[in-house]
């Protein structure tokens, strides 16, 4: 994930067109980006009103084609990133690897790469960089993607089943990451550690979406269970732990189980790596 200063780093939508308040705050975002040393390259689709899946896909493409282009940030989110999935040169991604930075429905983007070509990235919506906790955010940016760090990274865990957990990292939403159910752009997620968040979705859909999980044999084949906020679930103090609900749901006294209130959806959000390995231990 590391780049080095004059790097040029591409910002592009691969999900929803991005709303109003995005757009106001591209200018803000680029110069941020600029102060630190890397150079923003602005796709059209960025501002383009209803890009085509067909677009989308193409500018990614470009993106990685292009050798100056270093990293790829996405700053969009929504529904619509799966939709691109089938029109990516997934040879020529694996013959440029740069890292793709996105989250929430950029879930889709970053676990398809993962699958079809093994090639890792970034969970960090980088707009958190001019966000509530902008100062914190562009000081672990800074330390970790620019100077070598591991500020960005360092989420704290808490281990509510087990003691320690290895594996290759994938995952992300728990609602866009089951988009990819039963397509060749969901991971093989034997021995992976699986992480999982959610913005929204009430005690119901988050036991479905748990169930469907098992259904799959997903739970049964991970080596460990990573769990992020799930930010309209946990605002309902009624509800038990949600890893109580994944526990129950996966039925097994040996998967360890790890929680941090640090990635999600949150502006104060750390970064996961996905398609690397990682080990925590309590």
């Amino acid at each position: 994930m590391r780049l080095n200063r004059n790097d040029k780093a591409a910002v592009t939508a691969c999900s929803n067109p991005p709303g109003y308040g995005t757009l106001q705050s591209l200018p803000r975002l680029a110069d941020k980006l600029r102060k630190l040393g890397i150079e923003p390259v602005t796709g059209e689709c960025v501002r383009t009103a209803h890009p085509t899946a067909h677009e989308r896909a193409d500018e990614l493409m470009r993106f990685y084609r292009n050798k100056e282009i270093r990293a790829i940030f996405d700053i969009s989110g929504g529904d619509l990133a799966n939709e691109i999935l089938e029109y990516l040169d997934y040879d020529v991604i694996r013959d440029n690897p740069k890292p793709f930075w996105g989250y929430s429905d950029l879930t889709t983007v970053l676990n398809g790469i993962y699958a079809r070509t093994g090639s890792s990235g970034c969970l960090y919506q980088i707009r958190n960089l001019i966000g509530e906790d902008e100062e914190h955010q562009t000081e672990a940016f800074n330390n970790t993607v620019l100077e070598g760090g591991g500020e960005l990274f360092g989420a704290s865990w808490k281990f509510v089943q087990g003691s320690s957990a290895e594996g290759i990292a994938v995952g992300g939403n728990i609602r866009c990451l089951l988009k990819l159910a039963g397509t060749p752009y969901f991971p093989d997620m034997r021995g992976k550690l699986l992480f999982l968040e959610s913005r929204s979705g009430r005690e119901p859909l988050m036991r479905a979406f748990f169930a469907q999980l098992r259904q799959m044999n997903v739970l049964s084949e991970i080596s460990g269970l990573l769990l992020g906020t799930f930010t309209e679930y946990e605002s309902d103090p009624g509800n038990p732990p949600i890893w109580e609900l994944a526990r129950t749901a996966a039925c097994r006294a040996d998967l360890p189980i790890a929680k941090t209130q640090q990635i999600g959806h949150g502006s104060d959000s750390r970064a996961l790596a996905l398609g690397e390995r990682i080990f925590l231990r309590a």
